[in-house]
């Protein structure tokens, strides 16, 4: 129902605009013009209100009176003297309380002033006693004669007889009611005011609008043990109290101060005043609306994905945002409702509202409502994906080169494939093969696992003349992990003596049975130099993807796999990227990893640009936002927000991560530092030129460190080396280790400047071994002493401005020239000091051997006598062990 306006309701009512507003503000809505709006059940009220007013208008109350005066009843007994009833009046009049027994009342002779007295037909009882103050319950007793005025009433309080049982009054439906007793009921009713107390039974001081007690009169009437010395005196037999009719009050509500006020404490204090309001206009205490209660949830269970909001969950869970925040508030988290919550926050929530929580990553959220939507028949057949695995230097690339007609192996430093390359071929009756080529150098481990994941056959290179390797079991413990098919490839057979059956033996031990042996392993002996059975290679590889079935529907969100990512100086951030399932294409918003962005160009492996890319085609991207790392899943999505919102999400949960490695020293380490040495440490800047090969080269160096030597890589990333990298290592006295990348001009200018140095690479365990080196040379050098032999002093001669030589023996090896020597005397170390001069008979010697004799001259040392010993060793610098 719509609402009312001001003036719409002034209409109504046949009032002024400004009146409707006044009597509005009074009842304490905010109402300023006649175009505001009204609700109904204000309309309502004021609707009331206004009608109670025109009834009293019509009705003329008797004016208040402050001495009570009764009529005074006719001489005569028999008839009945009528009842008279007053209004109590809103003022009490004090009662002086005198020592006279007797109480006396003026009684004066006053016809009605009011045409709203009417006899009261059919009344068998004596008449009323005129209304005392609110609260109290008065007899009169018989009046005196006419015109006789008395004293007030006085009451001694020690010596107050206690009153009579007051009589009760006939039912009011046996008498017909006054109109003022009409006029108050009515007013009752439109008002909602109380009902008089049933007769007996005090009135309570709390009414609204009446005035309460003053300070000589007691505050609570109805506690035990309570006189009322203000009451009036006692009436004589046969007088009744004067009681209203009416009915037993209804019950009250509850009191205000009982009930729970809701809100900040502002909102509160403006409720309570608005409360107080309407009490006031209405007459009677206004009660709130109690919330209904609801039944209880049933229990269920949802899906909920990572990096969702409040709001999200509130959807998922079908309750108000309001009431999660009040969930959340009462744990402690202040939370507005596009604030993300974590697993267990989100957990614990849907515990509460009775239901089970599941997480599932974003991209299989979305590809689970994908799959809702499509359809089982939209699937249509794939091109495989296969994956070369083996052994370094067993020829993957090689073979793969010979498929493809082109010659990887020479663009790759030092001949070993150092990436992930993804490549496309196509082959009889049309069909396509997508390849990906891994590293087989035992550094790319997680290279490797990553292929094995992302392929539908792996084919096993092994070399005809090399056998099983470490790299060739690794590989085979990946794809038995992966549960992928195997098509072993026997490479170079062309060389001779090679002997095959001996590489089928030592796979039958790794569990890879041949065909021809009575196994499910197919092997085929290829050569890539010649190119002998490579055509045999792609049937059975063809074979074997037409028994798995392999389908796809491109009509889903693309979704795929990052297999590498790097900055290119022209393109910015590229990621090559596998598309498994659906269509990618230009313009599509994605997320893959922590890392969101928008398709703004793609290339197959010929660099040629493409507008689509469907299911199992590698293509580079570009339009990231940063780099992804290698093995990430890559996910299309429609809304872009969304994808911001969960790679913002996942950048804080690795941000979080990585503070978390960072390991501060504490007084338990420090302790031990100081016992055991400071450990020493070699700090690294890395830049390599992919993400995979950072990943590969930060594994590899980490694994450099022992309890002696420790690498410390302070940065790692993918691109230049720059201005910013060459500071870092200023700062810090790092070594920045370039990887297939060089520095910038002016990187190369400050590093100059700076004394940093830069060391360049392009193979891998070349920068192994070179940290390793620089490792060995942080330690503190170890010297081996070498004895070369003994002479004795048989006598000794004095030559000014030389010195003391010593005519000696040679007993034991040889003295040398540039020999160290110890003097012994008694086999005691006299002098530990270096040769001055060595002559046999005269000339200057540079060794002399055992059995001949010499002249010994010992530098800055002339205290030799005979029969002393010379010893003669040298001290060699041995290589340091790293240790464990």
């Amino acid at each position: 129902m719509p609402k009312l306006r001001v003036y719409q309701l002034a209409r109504e009512l046949n009032r002024d605009n400004s009146e409707i507003i006044r009597e509005l503000q009074h009842m304490g809505v905010p109402v300023t013009s006649h175009s505001n709006t009204v609700e109904d059940r204000l309309a309502d009220a004021l609707r009331k209100k206004l009608g109670v007013l025109e009834i009293a208008e019509k009705v003329a109350a008797p004016p208040p009176v402050e001495e009570v005066k009764v009529e005074a009843p006719p001489p005569a007994p028999p008839p009945p003297p009528e009842p008279v009833h007053v209004e109590a009046p809103k003022e009490v009049a004090k009662v002086e309380v005198k020592a006279e027994p007797k109480v006396e009342t003026k009684v004066e002779e006053k016809p009605a002033p009011t045409p709203v007295e009417k006899p009261v037909e059919k009344v068998a009882a004596p008449p009323m006693a005129a209304q005392p103050p609110a609260g109290r319950t008065a007899t009169l007793p018989p009046p005196p004669p006419a015109g006789a005025k008395v004293a007030a009433p006085v009451v001694t309080p020690p010596t107050l007889p206690t009153p009579p049982t007051p009589k009760v009054e006939p039912p009011p439906e046996e008498r017909k009611k006054t109109m003022q007793e009409i006029v108050q009921e009515r007013l009752r009713q439109q008002h909602r005011l109380p009902q008089p107390p049933p007769p007996g039974q005090r009135r309570p001081f709390d009414r609204p609008g009446q005035r309460p007690p003053g300070p000589g009169q007691p505050r609570h009437p109805s506690a035990p043990g309570f006189q009322n010395r203000g009451a009036a005196p006692p009436a004589p037999p046969g007088a009744r109290p004067w009681t209203r009719p009416g009915t037993a009050p209804p019950p009250l509500p509850q009191p205000l101060e009982q009930r729970r006020p809701q809100g900040t404490r502002h909102e509160v204090d403006r409720n309570q005043r608005y409360e107080r309001q309407a009490e006031k206009k209405l007459g009677t205490p206004f009660v709130r609306p109690q919330p209904k209660a609801e039944p209880p949830r049933e229990f269920r269970k949802v899906m909920l994905t990572e990096g969702l909001t409040v709001k999200d969950l509130a959807e998922k869970l079908d309750v108000k945002s309001t009431d999660m925040m009040r969930k959340l508030m009462d744990r402690g988290v202040f939370a507005t409702i596009n604030q993300t919550l974590d697993k267990e926050m989100a957990k614990d929530i849907a515990k509460a509202f009775n239901a089970e929580a599941d997480f599932v990553t974003f991209e299989e959220s979305v590809m689970l409502d994908a799959v809702e939507i499509s359809q089982a028949q939209n699937a249509l057949p794939r091109a495989p994906v296969v994956t070369i695995m083996g052994h370094v230097d067993h020829g993957k690339t090689s073979l793969l080169d010979a498929i493809r007609k082109t010659r990887v192996t020479e663009q790759e430093a030092g001949g070993i494939t150092q990436h992930i390359g993804a490549y496309q071929v196509t082959v009889k009756d049309s069909r396509k093969i997508t390849f990906l080529d891994t590293p087989g150098h035992e550094a790319f481990t997680l290279m490797r696992a990553r292929g094995a994941k992302v392929t539908d056959i792996v084919v096993l290179v092994v070399a005809a003349d090399d056998g099983v390797m470490p790299q060739t079991l690794e590989s085979i413990s990946h794809t038995k992990a992966a549960k992928v098919p195997f098509v072993v490839a026997i490479n170079k057979i062309d060389k001779p003596g090679v002997n095959p059956e001996r590489v089928k033996r030592e796979l039958a031990e790794q569990g890879l049975q041949a065909e021809d042996w009575g196994g499910d392993t197919v092997t085929v002996e290829v050569s890539a130099k010649t190119g002998q059975n490579l055509e045999l290679l792609l049937e059975m590889i063809l074979l074997v993807a037409d028994i798995q079935n392999l389908k796809a529907d491109p009509g889903l969100p693309a979704s795929g796999t990052v297999l590498e990512a790097k900055i290119d100086k022209g393109r910015g951030n590229v990621a090559t990227v596998l598309v498994q399932n659906g269509t990618l294409k230009v313009g599509d918003n994605f997320i893959a990893g922590a890392i969101y962005g928008k398709v703004r160009a793609m290339f197959d492996e010929n660099a040629k640009l493409v507008r689509e890319a469907g299911p199992s085609t590698p293509v580079e991207v570009l339009g990231l936002q940063g780099l992804p790392m290698a093995g990430d899943l890559f996910q299309s999505i429609a809304d872009d927000n969304k994808a911001r919102q969960i790679a913002s999400y996942r950048q804080e949960k690795l941000r979080d991560i990585a503070l978390a490695k960072t390991s501060r020293l504490t007084l338990d380490q420090l302790h031990k530092q100081l016992t055991e040495g400071e450990i020493k440490e070699v700090p690294l800047i890395l830049k390599c030129d992919v993400q995979g090969s950072q990943e590969a080269l930060t594994d590899m160096l980490n694994k450099l460190s022992t309890d002696k030597v420790k690498v410390r890589i302070l940065h790692s990333s993918v691109g230049a080396i720059t201005e910013t990298d060459v500071l870092l290592a200023a700062a810090s006295n790092a070594i920045i280790i370039g990887f297939n990348v060089r520095p910038e001009r002016k990187a190369a200018e400050l590093a100059n400047r700076e004394k940093v140095e830069i060391r360049l690479h392009t193979i891998i365990y070349n920068v192994v071994g070179e940290i390793t080196r620089a490792m060995q040379g942080m330690l503190e050098p170890v010297y081996k002493e070498t004895r070369l032999g003994t002479a004795e002093v048989r006598n000794t001669f004095r030559i000014p401005k030389v010195g003391t030589i010593a005519g000696c023996y040679i007993t034991d090896g040889k003295i040398t020239r540039n020999a160290e020597v110890r003097l012994l005397r008694d086999n005691v170390v006299i002098y530990e000091g270096k040769i001055a001069s060595l002559k046999r008979f005269k000339e200057d010697a540079s060794e002399v051997t055992r059995g001949y004799e010499c002249g010994i001259g010992i530098q800055n040392f002339n205290d030799v006598k005979v029969g002393d010993t010379i010893e003669a060793f040298v001290t060699e610098k041995v290589i340091t062990d790293l240790g464990a």
